[in-house]
């Protein structure tokens, strides 16, 4: 009897150094080569030239006083400057802590306290949002956090100014103090219950990632690959920058945030050979009328992931956007990010059913989510996967650590899956009650926690609905206090606004008297979900 563990092949080796000088060896190579287009600036930089950028804010970084591992937060759309601080920071052994755009001051402020922040490097505003007043905020509250850095204004050129004044061989000796095994990231993932989780992550963990998944997609330095992810995310900071300065490859900015029609002209006038993003993006520039008119014949690959594809749209993709060597991936930010992923010639059936097969150096089994007993191939159990890319544990939370990674070294996805014959993976369901909005993974307990700070709402459970859109959608049940006035979506979302990112807001609202529970007194989230559906469908 075959049971599911899977290891990946072992034939290419591993990356055995720094992401910086990883960098300096692609630079040495490709210096010449194009690494770096932001489209709606016009600019563009070289290797070398973007080595020198990434080099005068590292030594900017130094004179501010910041030293190896101290936690540097970067606040960002998508946008040069989020690539120079990616890599600077690597360059020095400070630890990049990436903050979601969509996050507002109550979530900004635990990530600066949790990671004990002592520099931020943002935007002053992005979309009618002042980050520079946010920041000001958290500063009042952890004074920990003393330097801020505020790209486009005076204190970006100063730093980079100070920087280029400096003499980049203590770059070298620094490097030669940094080892592989080093934090050098953390990713705050939302946490079951309550606050996000910051997944810390090794050089080793994320350079190796993008490298392979690079490998797998037959990145060269020929590539160049549109990236309308978010940097903050692996999908974009890893699988996208990584994966192209690992192979001295282009990363081309279409915009600081997803635009349908922007990344398609991005991907025709730069001769983008690659292109990512979730079903819900490509679905959406399949929309656009413009997609038949742009010549797009320079597409060959790219990569797909976040949440499953619908058959019609792999066709599409193919057909319509010519990528015919189109990847799937499954990843969690814990596992750098990917642990499957589809070959470029496996057939359209395998890339729509399944995630694909284990990545190089990697191993994944099926596990009894009870026992951890390894299953026969075929049964649904909890995907579980061990190797490179384990993350080195929560931010100074060893607890939680305990719980996701057991003491062989197997990360727990949480994840329901199956593994066929042929070791590719389908993934079925969702042990915890994760929603996958849009590709973004929402922790409902966050949600209620905030909600139970209304002073109307008595409690409140928080569960996913279909959505057509987005795959799923927020609803929110709230209980309310004795004469409370009616609370509808609105008014929730006047509640929320500024206090949590936009996609953690719920639509849907529904007030109870009671949740449905179980004998023991658990709320029955399966039976909320059922009725909520039927409330739907009611309201057309």
């Amino acid at each position: 009897m075959d049971l599911s563990i899977a290891t990946g092949p072992t034939e290419s080796p591993q990356l055995m150094t720094t992401i910086g000088a990883n960098l300096v060896d692609t630079v040495a190579r490709h210096g010449d080569r194009e690494a770096l287009v932001d489209c709606v600036s016009g600019r563009r930089w070289t290797y070398a030239e973007l080595l020198a950028e990434v080099d005068a804010v590292a030594l900017g970084l130094l004179e501010l006083g910041v030293t190896k591992d101290d936690r540097v937060g970067i606040w960002a759309p998508n946008c040069p400057e989020w690539v120079f601080v990616q890599y600077a920071t690597a360059r020095i052994g400070a630890i990049l802590v990436n903050v979601n755009p969509a996050y507002r001051s109550h979530e900004l402020s635990f990530v600066v306290g949790q990671s004990g922040m002592r520099t931020i490097v943002a935007v002053p505003e992005f979309k009618g949002s002042s980050y520079a007043g946010m920041i000001a905020e958290a500063q009042a509250e952890h004074p920990s956090l003393v330097d801020v850095v505020l790209i486009g204004t005076r204190s970006w050129e100063q730093l980079c100014e100070t920087g280029r004044g400096e003499d980049r061989t203590r770059l070298a000796e620094i490097e030669s103090g940094l080892d592989a095994a080093d934090p050098i990231n953390i990713q705050y993932t939302s946490g079951t219950t309550g606050f996000p989780k910051g997944a810390t992550l090794s050089h080793a963990n994320i350079l190796n990632n993008g490298w392979f998944v690079g490998e797998l997609i037959d990145y060269t330095e020929e590539d160049r690959v549109c990236i309308p992810v978010p940097f903050y995310h692996c999908f974009g900071m890893v699988m996208g920058n990584l994966a192209c300065t690992s192979h001295g490859a282009a990363m081309v900015i279409p915009a600081p945030a997803f635009d349908p029609v922007a990344t398609l002209e991005a991907v025709a006038d730069e001769r983008c050979t690659s292109l990512y993003g979730v079903p819900t993006m490509f679905i959406a520039m399949l929309d656009q009328p413009i997609v038949d008119t742009l010549d797009l014949t320079s597409l060959r690959t790219g990569i797909m992931a976040g949440s499953p594809c619908p058959v019609e749209t792999m066709k599409q993709v193919i057909g319509r956007l010519g990528m015919t060597e189109v990847s799937i991936c499954y990843g969690m930010t814990e596992t750098s990010p990917v642990s499957t992923q589809t070959r470029t010639d496996d057939s359209l059936e395998r890339r729509v059913s399944t995630v694909g097969r284990v990545g190089p150096h990697l191993e994944v089994k099926i596990a009894d989510p009870g026992t951890g007993e390894v299953l026969p191939r075929g049964e649904a159990g909890e995907l579980c996967t061990r190797g490179y890319s384990v993350m080195l544990g929560y931010w100074d939370q060893p607890d939680k650590t305990a719980e996701a990674i057991d003491a062989d070294g197997w990360m727990r996805t949480g994840d329901l899956g199956v593994m066929d014959a042929d070791g590719y993976v389908t993934i079925t369901g969702r042990i915890k009650d994760m929603v996958i909005r849009g590709g973004e993974n929402i922790y409902p307990r966050e949600i209620e926690e905030f909600l139970m700070t209304h002073p109307d709402v008595l409690d409140a459970q928080v569960i996913g609905v279909p959505d057509d859109k987005y795959g799923e959608e927020l609803m929110a049940w709230l209980r309310l206090r004795d004469g409370a006035a009616p609370i509808d979506a609105p008014a929730l979302r006047e509640f929320c606004s500024g206090k949590l990112a936009h996609y953690k807001i719920p639509p849907y609202v529904h007030v109870v008297d009671e949740f449905p529970m179980t004998v023991t007194g658990k709320v029955r989230k399966v039976e909320m979900r059922k009725a909520a559906a039927e409330l739907l469908a009611d309201r057309g």
